[in-house]
């Protein structure tokens, strides 16, 4: 597929790591490091700007080395970015260990994954059908 992009960084477009990854590597579009305090949270630019067809969103996940390695994270996670968004792509990013964290110009700071979604309508009904599990919630499957 074919999406439309306007890249104002000085970074290479987002891009695959491998054959078969879901995710394009977003890089970090700064004119200065910047700095994570642990337990901050800031809003990292990317420089990239898309066009995604309608039925289409574009989700803006953490990566897991950053994560495990260094306990950053995105809130909002999956970020969502719609099809009829055209600001830049910017990435909310938490610091959740105990140290400071560095990011500068064209660090990969997130992924993002291109996904198709559906429309729905809603049906008004004044019952649903029953199912094995019912109305039991948070924990109630065993987990």
């Amino acid at each position: 597929m074919e999406i439309k992009i306007i890249n104002k960084s000085n970074n290479p477009n987002p891009s695959y790591a491998t054959a078969q990854s879901a995710g394009m590597d977003l890089r970090a579009n700064l004119e200065a490091e910047m700095v994570l305090l642990p337990g901050q949270r800031v809003l990292v630019p990317t420089g990239i700007f898309i066009e995604l067809p309608v039925g289409y969103e574009a989700q803006i996940r953490p990566r897991s080395g950053l994560a495990i390695n260094s306990g950053i994270t995105m809130l909002n996670s999956p970020g969502t970015i719609d099809a009829d968004y055209r600001g830049e792509i910017k990435v909310i990013a938490i610091n959740h260990s105990d140290q400071p964290f560095r990011i500068n110009n064209g660090d990969k700071i997130a992924q993002m994954v291109v996904a198709k979604h559906e429309f729905v309508s809603w049906i008004d009904v004044a019952n649903l059908e029953k199912s094995e599990r019912g109305d039991g919630g948070f924990g109630s499957t065993g987990g």
